[in-house]
């Protein structure tokens, strides 16, 4: 595959979207922007945000919809940065829209039937004007959060809570036909699928799963999942922290296959280009986003082309 690094020395990049124009939107959590890679390589802020932007999509009107988790207090490791606990400055957890050509900033939500958001981390917009999040909540000292899926309307008209509680639920995805949410919980390395009765409303599967949610795969040995995307053919293409690979599961649960990136910070993919068969990677630890050719082989499939890019 041919591997190209389009950006160096970002500060825990996430959230990667590709634009039409051959650039990639992205959030910097540690730097608190929304940030804007050209296709040249060149690196600009396009918003500051404050607390700790971490998904990141396109809505139906052009401008960029931020899951904002509130803040991280950060760590060093050797010369990468990783995120730790709940910081004394936290914010709170909110979803934001940015204005795409000025940067402004617009808080919609910050809670859901009384409860706050806690740590709002992935996002995916449907066909209806609506988007679906998870919320994975803090660490504390002694304590965590528990997390949940929430869908919203674009206009801040409306947010209900889809399923509750999970386990750090970070990436989040719809399958091609729109009738299937995907949850991946990270420190379980678990992926759950949420079936859609209508536009935030899930089918109540029975116990043991408090949430309701469908098993669909989880990983052996120490693995953790982040981010994810669906590609075209319904497969499940999930970012895959420590090990540092992009992990491909099938929607009946089998693991297809690992490819390796060379970072245990892999965090997010999003698919790109034309034909959609570019993946772009955030590798968080050195702080990169690099682009990948999504052609040889097996990963011939091309990515499912998200509902809005402008």
């Amino acid at each position: 595959m041919g591997v190209r690094v389009l950006a160096t020395g970002l500060r825990f990049p996430e959230g990667p979207v590709w634009m039409a124009d051959g650039s990639v939107a992205l959030v910097e959590i540690e730097r608190q922007t929304v940030t804007i890679v050209g296709p040249d390589g060149s690196v600009r802020v396009l918003a500051e945000t404050g607390g700790g932007p971490n998904g990141l999509a396109v809505g139906p009107d052009g401008n960029f919809y931020v899951c904002n988790n509130g803040g991280f207090t950060w760590n060093k490791l050797g010369d990468q940065l990783r995120p730790g606990p709940q910081p004394s400055d936290y914010s709170g957890g909110r979803i934001e829209r940015v204005d795409a050509t000025s940067g402004a900033v617009t808080v919609l939500y910050d809670a859901c039937g009384g409860h706050g958001l806690r740590g709002p981390n992935d996002i995916v917009f449907d066909a209806h004007g609506g988007f679906y999040f998870t919320d994975l909540g803090k660490s504390r000292a002694r304590d965590m959060d528990h997390g949940g899926v929430y869908y919203a309307k674009a206009d801040g008209s409306a947010i209900v809570e889809l399923a509750y509680p999970l386990i750090t639920p970070n990436g989040i995805g719809l399958s091609p036909d729109g009738k299937t949410v995907y949850v991946a919980e990270t420190r379980t390395a678990r992926v759950w699928a949420f079936d859609l009765e209508a536009p935030g409303v899930a089918k109540k599967h029975p116990a043991p799963a408090p949430h309701g949610g469908r098993f669909i795969a989880g990983l052996g040995g120490y693995q953790m999942f982040d981010s994810l995307k669906v590609d075209a053919a319904g497969n499940i293409c999930m970012a895959t922290l420590v090990t540092g690979a992009i992990t491909v599961i099938s929607p009946q649960g089998q693991v297809l296959r690992q490819h390796m990136t060379g970072d245990p910070m892999t965090t997010n993919i999003a698919f790109g280009g034309a034909d959609q068969r570019t993946a772009y990677l955030t590798l968080s630890g050195p702080g990169e986003l690099i682009a990948m050719d999504w052609v040889d082989g097996d990963w011939s499939v091309p990515g499912l082309r998200l509902n809005h890019v402008i």
